[in-house]
């Protein structure tokens, strides 16, 4: 999967924060005692690696990662400056709850923090989805970036 870079200076607010909350729906930064939580959810719900990330995510000051809550439960996640610095990823919403605006929110809402760090740019690191994040934020393919920095994961 290639990486992608997206233009912080153009980035539009996110618009669906007030539709999200109307449906019970929480967007924050996840805190420092939830931690185990949040990295077994992750783990539970994506996979080891994604785990690890989301791991070295809480060892940031603030914490680098963005969590979604319905009924104070866990429905999504977005961690930024995890692998690398400037890097976007990852992030994954629970399939129950797909396709209702939550991950471009969570995404937003991490880019925003990426820009207020002054990053003029980001970099999604490995977007699988890449016609979502063109959509999203405008992301454009880095060429020759496959493998990236993932080359030779265990």
């Amino acid at each position: 999967m290639a990486d992608m870079l997206v233009k912080l200076y153009n980035l539009k607010s996110e618009d669906n924060l007030e539709e999200l909350y109307s449906k019970g729906v929480t967007l924050r930064r996840a805190l420092p005692p939830e931690k185990y939580r949040v990295i077994s959810w992750v783990k539970d719900k994506f996979g080891d690696h994604w785990a690890s990330e989301c791991d070295v995510a809480f060892s940031n000051k603030p914490v680098t990662c963005y969590i979604a809550i319905k009924n104070k439960e866990i429905i999504g996640f977005a961690c930024y400056e995890a692998t690398c610095r400037d890097f976007f990823g990852p992030t994954g919403v629970d399939n129950e709850f797909r396709a209702q605006g939550i991950g471009k929110a969570l995404l937003i809402k991490s880019l925003v923090a990426m820009k207020e760090m002054g990053y003029g740019y980001a970099i999604i690191g490995g977007a699988g989805p890449t016609e979502f994040y063109e959509k999203a934020v405008q992301a454009e393919v880095i060429e020759g970036s496959i493998p990236g920095i993932y080359e030779g994961l265990l």
